[in-house]
């Protein structure tokens, strides 16, 4: 019998795959606990449809995150903070406050976005990257002054 799995199961099938498996482990197992559905004319159209609105989903999100990864890579967000003995800064400048800073300009940007590779804890500018989708990457400036 042919399925169409409806949610991923390990090490047998992901969501939107068409597999033949045995009848009884389709009727007993796969369907009865909503693994996947039987492989009609209606279920495949459903499945068809699924695929054709998230790859539209995609297009609209990839679109979105080209023209904010463009504003985002001429922005400049400026910290100020303390400095001590020979302007060595006291602590670094945080993902939180980042996205913060983010928000004041009008910028929806998950703290899980901002990749920091190494610590903003020196005066001057930094690059910072932002996730934005897939592989859509801005990178935006950090200035530190004090």
């Amino acid at each position: 019998m042919e399925v169409i799995f409806i949610k991923d199961l390990k090490n047998q099938g992901k969501k939107g795959q068409i597999k033949e498996v045995k009848d009884g482990y389709a009727e007993n197992f796969l369907i009865k606990n909503g693994y996947a559905v039987k492989k009609t004319k209606e279920n495949l159209s459903k499945l068809n449809h699924e695929i054709a609105k998230k790859e539209k989903e995609t297009e609209e999100k990839t679109a979105e995150a080209t023209k904010v990864k463009e504003t985002l890579s001429q922005l400049v967000l400026e910290f100020k903070v303390k400095t001590g003995e020979g302007d060595k800064v006291f602590g670094s400048i945080s993902q939180k406050q980042i996205k913060e800073e983010l928000e004041k300009k009008g910028y929806k940007i998950d703290k899980n976005q901002i990749d920091i590779t190494n610590p903003i804890s020196s005066l001057g500018f930094h690059n910072v990257e932002i996730n934005l989708f897939n592989d859509i990457t801005a990178t935006i400036k950090v200035h530190v002054i004090k």
